[in-house]
């Protein structure tokens, strides 16, 4: 079985360079089967959210994968409703409960907020997390340039991670430079947007390297140093998405894809949204 790459964390972590999504997975048996199924097809991270109403379905699938846990990158967020110093180490506690662990190693603010009030103080309980050691790697979702500069202006311990809306037709290539230079590893949540990639220079790519459209743009963020963790609850679509690795696009095919920006999200703006209400 090959072995995923790893992109290496500023202190040290190493992380798999793509792992298993599970945003609309269903909780229980379906979450604990796709776990499984990552698992036994090379997958060693999962990513959830509190807000995806599954974590305790993925807790079972960890549980029973048969691998040891310190082989496994388990993440998992923060949601809106739970922002501030105490209601984040409350929320915290529920979310390791429900998963069934004794330490995360990965837990991310899900959205900034609109105001500071609102991620300054659920960063200090970040830290304190991590500086107990129940979190291996503590980051942030959806945060745009200025709002990351102000928390890394006001924190002791900056993120390890920015998780954002990436794909070749929305390329925030300012934010992600920014984020590189600060040794914030960039992921991308719908990395693939939905499959929707039938492009031109995508299909080129594909049909010279025999691949899909899919596994072009998941190599296409490998090479840009963007770790992904693509949702699929088919077996057959995680090991497609896991064999990206086997060939490289040139400049060239870079660059192609880069022309793809629209500079249009599909998701919601961070400038705009912070609702606490289920999606």
């Amino acid at each position: 079985m090959k072995k995923i790459p790893e992109f290496q964390l500023r202190n040290g972590v190493k992380v798999p360079a793509i792992g298993l999504g599970t945003f609309l997975t269903e909780n229980g048996e379906v979450a604990a089967r796709c776990v499984k199924d990552a698992v036994e097809s090379g997958y060693r991270s999962i990513d959830t959210a509190m807000i995806y109403k599954n974590e305790e379905g993925i807790g079972t699938g960890i549980r029973e994968c048969g691998i040891p846990r310190e082989q496994l990158y388990i993440t998992t967020k923060l949601w809106n409703d739970s922002h501030g110093y105490d209601n984040t180490l409350r929320a915290f506690e529920a979310s390791l409960k429900r998963l069934g662990l004794e330490y995360l190693d990965q837990y991310l603010m899900h959205w900034p907020g609109l105001e500071e009030e609102s991620y300054l103080p659920t960063w200090k309980a970040f830290e304190r997390l991590y500086e107990e050691k129940l979190i291996r790697v503590i980051g942030v979702c959806n945060f745009t340039k200025p709002i990351m500069k102000n928390l890394l202006n006001h924190c002791n311990t900056a993120p390890f991670v920015n998780q954002i809306e990436i794909h070749p037709m929305f390329q925030p290539n300012d934010l992600i430079a920014f984020c590189q230079a600060e040794k914030i590893q960039v992921e991308a949540w719908r990395p693939i947007v939905w499959g929707r990639l039938d492009k031109e220079p995508i299909v080129k790519a594909a049909e010279k390297y025999n691949k899909s459209l899919v596994q072009i743009t998941l190599r296409w963020h490998y090479q840009r140093n963007v770790r992904t963790v693509p949702k699929t609850t088919h077996k057959e679509r995680m090991e497609e998405n896991f064999n990206i690795f086997d060939f490289e696009l040139t400049d060239d095919e870079m660059a192609a894809m880069k022309e793809l920006n629209t500079f249009v999200r599909t998701g919601e703006s961070p400038d705009e949204f912070f609702e606490t209400k289920d999606f």
